[in-house]
């Protein structure tokens, strides 16, 4: 994604973190808010949108400048004054910043405490929400590391019911146990009782066989 303002932004940030909400607050308007993959994802809502990139950029830069405290104060405030694109950034930034980490070229990992205790808790009340965009951006890769596997299942879960692809889940396969596996079994045995079709995504957690009859 390349953008002018985008740039520009960021270097706002880089000289003085606390235009960091105005740039979030214009992102959508400059960049656009279409979906980054629009085949696959016409919605945006698995894969995210061209705004949650641009806004992704800004929280990586907003932690190079601010550093992770510093950082995980001005996220907060951002996610919980925000409207739902703000809110989405903010947890696809957090995505960003854990995929940087994985290449050993972030912040130090005895300095992120702050910042990833500051993302779990936005994570975990984004998956205390009904708004689909905001369950599938709170279990990307920061979700995938950080969330609790107690907390982690039922948001999968919650993405099932949504009708939402699991698509949007980090390292599905990885995480994937048999206490999931059984959740998603009496979640499919459910359905039928009750006449209801069975997610096709419900096979991804367990074997076909026992999400039929």
């Amino acid at each position: 994604m390349t953008s002018t303002w985008l740039d520009d932004a960021r270097a706002d940030v880089a000289r003085d973190p606390d235009t960091l909400a105005r740039a979030f607050a214009l992102a959508g308007r400059k960049v656009g808010r279409g979906p980054l993959r629009p085949d696959a994802d016409p919605t945006g809502v698995v894969h995210g949108t061209v705004d949650d990139a641009a806004r992704a950029e800004l929280v990586v830069a907003v932690v190079d400048a601010a550093g992770a405290a510093g950082a995980a104060t001005r996220l907060a405030e951002l996610y919980r004054h925000g409207d739902a694109a703000e809110r989405r950034g903010v947890l696809r930034g957090l995505d960003a910043l854990e995929r940087r980490a994985a290449t050993d070229d972030g912040t130090p990992a005895d300095d992120v405490a702050p910042l990833v205790s500051t993302g779990v808790e936005l994570a975990e009340d984004a998956l205390r929400t009904n708004d689909p965009s905001l369950v599938a951006a709170a279990v990307g890769p920061f979700g995938s590391h950080h969330l609790d596997q107690h907390t982690w299942r039922h948001a999968v879960l919650k993405l099932v019911f949504m009708g939402v692809s699991l698509d949007a889940v980090a390292d599905l396969e990885a995480r994937t146990d048999d206490e999931l596996a059984r959740m998603a079994a009496d979640f499919a045995a459910e359905r039928r009782a009750a006449g209801r079709p069975v997610p096709a995504d419900v096979d991804r957690l367990v074997p076909a066989t026992s999400t039929k009859e």
